[in-house]
């Protein structure tokens, strides 16, 4: 170990020989080396971890390239995963680089992640994310989270022995579709640099022993007013992974969920007619919308979770809610998400838009 790369790091009392030495023998993986896992790399390959364990099937895109800092434009077309050991190898020669050109799944997570000494949630699909934090508490793998949308992002540390998992806070994955990806809803370049530092400091201070991590607190990172809150998150009792009694250890589980009901396109404009009149939710997007609708309030899907203050009035404007979308397929999964957030009486079009237009109008566009 060259201890002058590490000199102002170690000069630090809390770290010392014994704290660098401690990282030359960490062994950390990171599952996502895009956004976030870019930084997260870089500042541990720096700093003086002995182990990098590299979890991504992707190949680098020219799309990547704003907010991905692992890679350059000759990287375009590369897997991740090279291209990011190149990389790291060339800015710190003593960590060991282990490139995983996998996807990490409920099947494979456990293998992949009980090796190493921490895992580092770096993904940005829901799939993926649970099947991290499940075998994160199989393994006993403290878990790095942190997660980035528009300008917003959080970030927390689950997995440690006395502190909740993920599934404390989200005990169950949201329907396909109700939040966007990155690609669908956008993001600022800098911000997944920003979170994933924050994640980079968090695999330190566990690996050193070293402060308070932000087990059972998620910090919640509001990019435009750069300000920050921090929520108190406690162990669940019945959380399906880490409570006093799991219900299950398969990623896959699903807790019992309330039947969806429907109305049909003329049982719904019979009602229309009526003085208790149900209120409408469109929730396609906006070209959809722009091309023909029934009326009623428009909220796409994706952006759903962060507006449900808006259909607050509706609870006593009218005495029921009825969701459509084009086929009947976005505006269930709407249904089911307001019945699990204060909408009991939700129902969804059946048929959606393209039924209206065969019962009801002829003359609706839908695209």
């Amino acid at each position: 170990m060259d201890l002058s790369r590490y000199q102002r790091q170690m000069l630090l009392p809390e770290v010392g020989l014994a704290g660098q030495e401690s990282l030359l023998a960490a062994r950390v993986l990171l599952v996502g080396v895009g956004g976030l896992g870019s930084p997260v790399a870089l500042y541990l390959a720096a700093a003086g971890v002995g182990t990098l364990g590299l979890v991504d099937p992707d190949t680098v895109d020219v799309s990547n390239l704003h907010r991905q800092i692992l890679y350059g434009t000759d990287d375009v077309g590369r897997l991740k995963v090279d291209a990011a050991a190149d990389r790291l190898r060339q800015l710190n020669p003593t960590t060991e680089i282990v490139p995983h050109a996998v996807r990490l799944d409920a099947t494979t997570a456990d293998a992949l992640i009980a090796p190493y000494d921490v895992v580092v949630d770096g993904t940005d699909t829901f799939a993926t994310r649970y099947a991290v934090n499940d075998a994160s508490v199989r393994t006993g793998t403290p878990n790095v989270y942190a997660s980035v949308n528009r300008f917003d992002g959080q970030a927390s540390v689950f997995g440690t022995p006395d502190g909740p998992c993920y599934r404390c806070l989200f005990p169950e994955q949201p329907p396909l579709g109700l939040v966007p990806s990155c690609a669908e809803g956008g993001v600022l370049g800098v911000l997944p640099g920003l979170l994933g530092t924050i994640q980079a400091t968090e695999v330190l201070k566990l690996l050193l022993d070293l402060g308070e991590t932000l087990a059972g607190r998620l910090l919640l990172v509001d990019a435009l007013t750069l300000t920050t809150r921090s929520l108190q998150i406690d162990r669940d009792p019945q959380c399906p992974m880490c409570g006093s009694v799991p219900q299950t250890h398969d990623a896959t589980a699903r807790r019992a969920k309330a039947p969806i009901l429907a109305i049909t396109p003329v049982a719904l404009q019979e009602r229309l007619q009526q003085d208790d009149a149900p209120f409408l939710l469109d929730v396609r997007g906006d070209e959809e919308r722009a091309a023909g609708h029934i009326g009623g309030m428009h909220l796409p899907l994706n952006q759903l979770p962060w507006r449900l203050d808006e259909l607050e009035s509706v609870r006593s404007r009218a005495p029921r809610l009825v969701v459509y979308c084009r086929s009947g397929a976005r505006s269930a999964q709407a249904v089911e998400y307001l019945m699990q957030n204060g909408f009991p009486d939700a129902v969804t079009l059946q048929g959606g838009l393209l039924a209206w237009k065969d019962a009801i109008d002829a003359s609706i566009v839908v695209v």
